[in-house]
């Protein structure tokens, strides 16, 4: 039972270094995080105890180079255990850490520079120190520090990361015996899909009610490995990654290339993983892939298998009772066929498996649960801290389709025009202004209003139908939710990336890309030039797209439907800007860069 708030046991009236103390003097020997050094085969790890003395060591160095309390520091690097160590050495120095995306461009660093008025900036080498550097000179930013990790070059104004290690302690890692619950922890920057990112501040209080609530929600085991490899600037790996594991002394392994999750995992095996869609999707396509060049024989015992957890899961997920032949057969195939399926993935420990940012499709959720995977739609926001709901795998706990139920000490309404509102204790504390100051977000009552647009079934799970600023309004004045048409797209396998276009329009079009995974695969089973560029223009890919819009389009309502659609070259990235460092898509940049094409969809 959760403790009264503001009592003395309640365990959100604590701080982070309060927990890292506790783990260091109560599990010194315990791992607490490993990651591989480059060209190594192995793992350095480091236990609670060392941890603790490393971060203390940076606590001062950073001290030394002027971080006083309440400063707000900028960290631009990749999962690694510099980037780990040097945001709890932060904290306990007094500051505010923010990371910065890796692929945030120039103009969104100098915005998050001016923004949170930081002083000092740790990035991990001298390209990308390149971006910051000017901003040194700039007078519109307070930045008179750069601590560059890797290589650096003091004739560019670069402090080397490796002097901090070496100060002399003056008593600055222990500022943080003066922090309560109520102050800042972190400020974490909006990935910004329709504008300019906001800093969402949150404090020590915020982000333990949150891991208070997962894990009464979940019931993983004592100290879980996690896996750290989506950025540390999103509030999903922040929380697993560095506040959950402190709550739960968990052990976190670093991937610092995600190229390379495929293959860590099965070292790891841990018992929570969370992907968003587009991880499911591509390690889907890799199992696919699989199974397709199995033996005959062999394929068609798996196909049985996956008949009897797919009629399995329906059952849980209905919230039916399982017919007890069904729950024997189910436990027989999944211990001799689906786990050692799973093994090969390093996700047969898997205990909750997670999707969250974005809807996930639900052919994707029923193909994980045919490998006896059931992956839970989650939702949450920055300014929830992370997740405001979810699915659990307890039967009648999850609904496919949906993104579950409240959380502990979170509650959700619905506004007359469906808009979801979210009030509790881990919802954040306001906004970043320019002078320093948090404004708040809620209004009189509490209540934070998240843009998202939804609905709530007579069994409280909150299904989330698409953005409230993103509703196509169609001339003829019906809203029509893009994400469902575009998630029906995308159900098959060579559409991997789809934009419905439409406000003010007469009737849908769509931008589409094909998958970059799938597509070669299916080419080569037609004997078609899978190694061959060009497949975007093949007669026979472009008579599949054909007939994928029109299987589409036979599950939507008329004004739903896509009319026209262009199929586009080149799949859509951070890198090149059409979708945030999240993996969501920003529309206003696809539809700003393919005008010209989306005009012709509606030419005569």
């Amino acid at each position: 039972m959760t403790s009264a708030p503001g009592t003395t046991d309640d365990p959100t009236n604590r701080t982070l270094p309060e927990l890292l103390l506790r783990n260091a003097r109560e599990h010194p020997g315990l791992p607490a995080l490993s990651w591989r050094e480059p060209g190594a085969t192995g793992w350095t790890t480091l236990t609670w105890e060392q941890a603790r003395e490393a971060v203390a060591a940076l606590a001062e160095g950073y001290a030394a180079l002027g971080v006083r309390p309440g400063d707000h520091v900028l960290l631009m690097m990749g999962n690694r255990p510099e980037h780990w160590l040097s945001d709890l050495a932060l904290v306990h120095a007094g500051a505010v850490p923010t990371t910065v995306y890796s692929t945030a461009a120039p103009e969104q660093i100098g915005y998050v520079c001016r923004r949170s008025r930081a002083r000092l900036a740790v990035v991990e080498d001298p390209d990308v120190a390149v971006h910051w550097e000017k901003l040194l000179d700039d007078p519109g930013t307070a930045l008179e520090t750069l601590v560059v990790l890797e290589r650096p070059d003091p004739g560019r104004g670069h402090t080397p990361y490796d002097g901090l290690i070496d100060t002399v302690p003056s008593g600055a890692f222990d500022r943080w015996r003066d922090l309560t619950p109520d102050h800042l922890v972190t400020v974490v920057y909006t990935s910004g899909t329709t504008g300019d990112p906001k800093g969402a501040a949150i404090t020590h209080r915020q982000v333990l009610a949150q891991a208070t609530a997962l894990d009464a929600a979940v019931d993983l085991p004592d100290h879980p490995s996690h896996v750290c490899y989506l950025p540390l600037a999103h509030i999903a790996e922040r929380l697993l990654s560095l506040y959950l594991p402190l709550f739960r002394v968990s052990h976190v392994w670093m991937c610092a290339d995600p190229a390379a999750l495929a293959g860590a995992l099965p070292e790891i095996r841990p018992p929570h993983f969370v992907g968003v869609p587009r991880v499911w999707e591509k390690l889907a396509t890799g199992v696919r892939a699989s199974l397709a060049a199995l033996p005959e024989e062999i394929a068609a015992v798996v196909a049985t298998a996956r008949d009897v957890a797919a009629d399995y899961h329906s059952h849980r997920e209905r919230g039916e009772e399982i017919p007890p032949g069904l729950e024997a057969r189910y436990r027989e195939v999944h211990a001799s066929v689906l786990t050692p399926l799973l093994a090969r993935l390093g996700l047969d420990r898997v205990v909750l498996a997670s999707s969250a940012s974005a809807p996930m499709p639900v052919d994707v959720l029923r193909f994980w649960a045919s490998l006896g995977l059931a992956v839970m739609d989650v939702w949450g926001l920055t300014e929830s801290v992370g997740v405001a709901t979810l699915n659990t795998p307890d039967v009648g706990r999850n609904r496919l389709g949906s993104v579950g139920r409240p959380i502990e000490g979170i509650q959700v309404r619905l506004a007359d025009d469906g808009e979801v509102h979210l009030r509790g204790r881990s919802v954040f504390e306001g906004y970043l202004q320019p002078d320093g100051t948090v404004s708040p977000a809620t209004d009189e009552e509490g209540w934070f209003a998240t843009g998202d647009v939804g609905r709530i079934d007579e069994d409280g799970f909150l299904w989330i139908t698409d953005r409230k600023k993103e509703i196509i309004v169609t001339s003829g004045g019906k809203n029509i939710p893009p994400v469902l048409v575009e998630n029906t797209l995308k159900e098959h396998p060579l559409v991997g990336q789809a934009l419905v276009h439409g406000d003010a329009r007469p009737y849908l079009v769509a931008l589409l890309v094909l998958d970059p995974e799938m597509t070669p695969l299916w080419a080569g089973e037609r004997g078609l030039d899978a190694d061959g560029a060009g497949l975007d223009a093949h007669p026979e890919v472009l008579a599949e797209i054909e007939r994928a819009v029109a299987a589409a389009n036979a599950r939507l309502s008329r004004p739903e439907q896509v009319k026209r659609y262009r199929l586009l070259a080149g799949e859509w990235g951070p890198g090149t800007g059409e979708l945030t460092p999240s993996l969501k898509l920003r529309r206003r940049v696809v539809e700003e860069r393919y005008a010209e094409e989306v005009a012709a969809l509606y030419r005569d």
